[in-house]
């Protein structure tokens, strides 16, 4: 199952973006930090919608941070919400989500477009999903929590994501030290 009306789901960093230029991409959303520069790899695309949100890939607030908050997941579901409402069946879509490496902001707006989408699929099954599309996803976990108040998923979204860096951990243990050294100690305690 993929969101209505959308045929490919690709989770990519900015590096990559050059490389699904060719790929038909329709529509794209961006995560970018507050003051980065506007991305030139779109102009070798075809045409597609691109929505941008600014905030940068942090857990915890500091001086010159813009936490991801409330609001930007919403902007996410808002985003999900025009996807689905401009669904056409027989058309085929192809959605990018990509952030600055595609591994945090990126799939956690992928996981809550997918809950979004499906809100009848389990949790565990979602990151499965998620898993699948970018192995080495790390979903930034405030929004993961955005995401399951903003969905009504009553914890079990923040549950999952406990199960998913456990799995993580287990099958990455280089993501430990790059964790520890990005500061995302207390997810690397939420891992189960």
């Amino acid at each position: 199952m993929k969101p209505i009306g959308i045929s490919v789901l690709t989770i990519c960093g900015i590096d990559e973006l050059p490389e699904h230029g060719p790929r038909a991409v329709t529509h794209v959303l961006s995560l970018l930090d507050p003051n980065w520069p506007e991305l030139t790899s779109f102009g070798r695309y075809g045409t597609h919608n691109r929505t941008t949100l600014r905030f940068h890939d942090v857990i915890d607030d500091g001086p010159g941070l813009t936490l991801p908050t409330r609001e930007h997941v919403g902007g996410i579901l808002a985003f999900g919400g025009g996807l689905a409402a401009e669904a056409k069946a027989d058309a085929e879509r192809h959605l990018l989500v990509h952030c600055h490496m595609g591994i945090s902001r990126s799939t956690a707006a992928m996981l809550s477009l997918l809950a979004q989408v499906h809100p009848q699929e389990s949790e565990d099954r979602l990151f499965e999903r998620l898993r699948q599309i970018r192995p080495q996803a790390w979903p930034n976990s405030l929004m993961i929590g955005y995401a399951d108040d903003l969905l009504g998923r009553d914890g079990r979204l923040v549950a999952a994501l406990r199960r998913h860096y456990g799995i993580q951990v287990r099958e990455r243990p280089q993501f430990i030290d790059w964790m520890k050294r990005l500061g995302r100690d207390r997810e690397l305690d939420m891992a189960e």
